[in-house]
């Protein structure tokens, strides 16, 4: 892992093995699956924020390294599951990057409900209950009334007592 500002960047197949069979991935990518994953690089930087997510210059994954170090092995994987689609719509020129000046509509952007949508799919294929999964939605920067509306978007049920969110504890 490295400091904020390197540009080192490792082969996704070396850190996050096995993905290439894991059937969402395959439906995300298709026939392209193992070229894509054999050629897609990811960054490691040690931050704050407790993230992953797509470069929009070149389509490269970038991950808070303390948090793929520490945080549920789940949320990863379904956060690396989330980031793929977003992969896949860089590739097909999608643009990615949020305007964070105002504010934006994070839950209704086609991007994210595509990628959630994926995300979901696959929790539900874990096992997970709508609790868990709801409580895997719940991200920082969403507050209570998005957080529901990108649950009913996603037809999760929303519970009656929200919990803290997912990546307010990882440090």
């Amino acid at each position: 892992m490295h400091k904020r500002g390197s540009k080192v960047r490792y082969m996704f197949n070396d850190y996050f093995q096995g993905f290439e069979k894991v059937s969402a991935v395959r439906e995300i990518f298709g026939d392209e699956t193992d070229v894509i994953l054999r050629s897609l690089r990811v960054e490691f930087l040690n931050m704050r924020t407790d993230y992953i997510w797509v470069s929009n210059r070149d389509g490269h994954l970038i991950a808070n390294g303390n948090y793929v170090k520490h945080a549920e092995r789940r949320a990863i994987y379904l956060d690396l599951i989330h980031e793929l689609v977003h992969v896949k719509q860089f590739r097909e020129g999608e643009r990615l990057l949020l305007t964070l000046g105002k504010r934006f509509e994070y839950v209704n952007r086609r991007t994210e409900l595509e990628a959630y949508t994926v995300t979901v799919r696959e929790a539900r294929r874990l096992g997970m209950s709508d609790e868990e999964i709801f409580d895997y939605l719940n991200v920082t920067w969403l507050d209570e009334e998005e957080l529901e509306s990108l649950a009913r978007h996603l037809r999760v049920k929303v519970p009656h007592k929200n919990q803290p969110s997912r990546h307010a504890k990882v440090r």
